[in-house]
């Protein structure tokens, strides 16, 4: 993510140089890790969360075990992997919201004016609707007149009930009665959208303190910007002394900042963090996993992310016929269109990528940058719809005349237009590789499994994943002869 751009940057330099030296000596892996403590203050970390994080992974990885092992720089890295997670909130379940009670189950959102407070809320009731519960959002913040009206209008927006009183109601009382047409309406989850404030003081706290005390709330999370970095710190020690946080919400970890607040906030407060917010689409809410973002800061993806995100945005049906032809070894400029379509449902470029192993690398390369933050995928999609169907479902016929139309109709020059096609033909010969088991690029699937897991991509023939595949699109096929012939 662009937050941590810098730091991962940084990671990636230190431990490609320690990688780079073969047998390690303590002189080694001190400087290394003399590297690592100034990138993370230089990420805004906190200074005593760098030393203690440096001199926990000193103190394992200089003793025999690891010196003396056929791959010391690799043991290093796994250290660093380990008491990152550590620092970001350990593998526990206390990261997870704790909805165990008897409904309504009470969620009180707590925090700073223009922290994101309100579309969190929003956020957080569209994501748990998905998880299968009824949620009501609760409009609770009286001093921000325009807070209630929004709240109405992203309820209204995103199809979800919503408790307002007019201006000048007592927000405790408002809380109270929300509660009483909560257990009316049969709702499973109430989120509570509490009054902010520029700063804190005794009024706001006062507040949010009875509203606890009233409702008694399974869990009270603070919503704070992750780009006011160690300001975001000192605010979550503050709530968190007043109202006892049970975990926090950190916002806009898609800006381009430095990312500290992030790692020093679960080591500083005690408070876990619960979930990210990744831009401003109600949809934009992640769940917060320590060991997955631990792994994108050190360039070694999340593919269980990817996983997730693909199965929620990729329409099954489409990947199904996908992984037919492409099992057929077919695969033509349709195609490919429709897969840009499915890209893009999974959200921008550049985080889909940050979740493939190795993106560190990649993003370095210029044409990688300019594609990841330019219109790229625009002008690939006008060349695509600017041919004719023959053309896009056979590429080769595409002679020059043919060429400067499509480039004329595309507003795009013939050297793109033929550096997509070059790019296409590559693209293809590997899904034909893939697809007859043979060839580099068959060799390169079979390392990292085939592609088994992520909808629209086949298992390799002869493998387990992709019997299990071919036997899924064969069903598939049946069950649609089936309704077919019902009808």
């Amino acid at each position: 993510m662009a937050m941590f751009d810098s730091l991962s940057k940084r990671l990636d330099g230190i431990f490609n140089n320690l990688g780079g030296q073969g047998k390690l000596t303590e002189e080694d892996v001190n400087t290394a890790l003399r590297e690592v403590r100034l990138a993370l203050i230089e990420a805004d970390v906190n200074l005593k969360v760098a030393r203690q994080f440096v001199d926990r992974v000193k103190e394992k990885a200089i003793g025999s075990d690891v010196m003396g092992s056929l791959t010391p720089a690799q043991q290093v890295l796994s250290i660093v992997q380990e008491e990152l997670i550590e620092v970001l909130g350990g593998t526990g379940e206390n990261n997870r919201l704790d909805l165990g009670g008897s409904p309504p189950n009470i969620i009180m959102l707590v925090g700073l004016q223009g922290s994101g407070k309100t579309t969190s809320a929003a956020k957080l009731a569209n994501y748990l609707r998905k998880q299968g519960q009824r949620p009501l959002l609760v409009a609770a913040d009286m001093y921000r007149p325009a807070a209630v009206n929004q709240i109405k209008s992203l309820g209204k927006q995103l199809n979800i009930p919503v408790y307002s009183e007019p201006m000048g109601a007592d927000p405790v009382d408002i809380c109270v009665n929300a509660l009483d047409y909560a257990r009316e309406q049969a709702i499973s989850v109430m989120i509570l959208d509490t009054a902010g404030r520029l700063n804190i003081d005794e009024r706001m706290m006062n507040e949010v303190t009875n509203i606890r005390a009233r409702l008694k709330p399974r869990e009270v999370l603070l919503v704070a910007d992750a780009m006011t970095g160690q300001e975001a710190v000192r605010v979550a020690d503050d709530f968190n002394k007043a109202v006892s946080l049970t975990g926090m919400v950190l916002t806009k970890m898609d800006g381009d900042a430095r990312g500290g607040a992030a790692l020093s906030i679960r080591s500083v407060t005690g408070v876990p963090v619960k979930f990210m917010g990744m831009g401003e689409k109600t949809d934009a809410l992640e769940p917060f996993y320590p060991d997955r973002l631990a792994s994108r800061i050190l360039g070694l993806g999340d593919v269980l992310s990817l996983i997730e995100r693909a199965q929620e945005s990729i329409d099954q049906e489409e990947a199904l016929k996908a992984q037919a032809k492409l099992q057929q070894g077919k695969f033509d400029l349709e195609d490919f269109l429709n897969a840009m379509h499915q890209l893009k449902r999974m959200g921008p470029l550049r985080q889909v990528m940050e979740m493939m192993p190795g993106f560190n690398k990649i993003a370095q390369m210029p044409e990688m940058e300019e594609a990841l933050e330019g219109d790229h995928l625009k002008y690939i999609e006008a060349m695509i719809l600017s041919m004719t169907k023959e053309e896009r479902r056979n590429p080769d016929i595409i002679d020059g005349s043919r060429r400067k139309r499509i480039s004329r109709g595309s507003g795009t020059t013939v050297q793109e237009l033929n550096q997509l096609l070059e790019q296409f033909k590559e693209m293809r010969t590997m899904i034909r590789q893939m697809s007859s088991g043979k060839g580099p690029w068959a060799q390169m699937a079979r390392q990292y499994g085939g592609g088994a897991g992520i909808p629209g991509m086949p298992g390799l023939p002869g493998s387990k994943s992709g019997k299990k595949t071919g036997k899924a699109v064969r069903k598939e096929k049946r069950k649609q002869k089936s309704k077919s012939g019902k009808r």
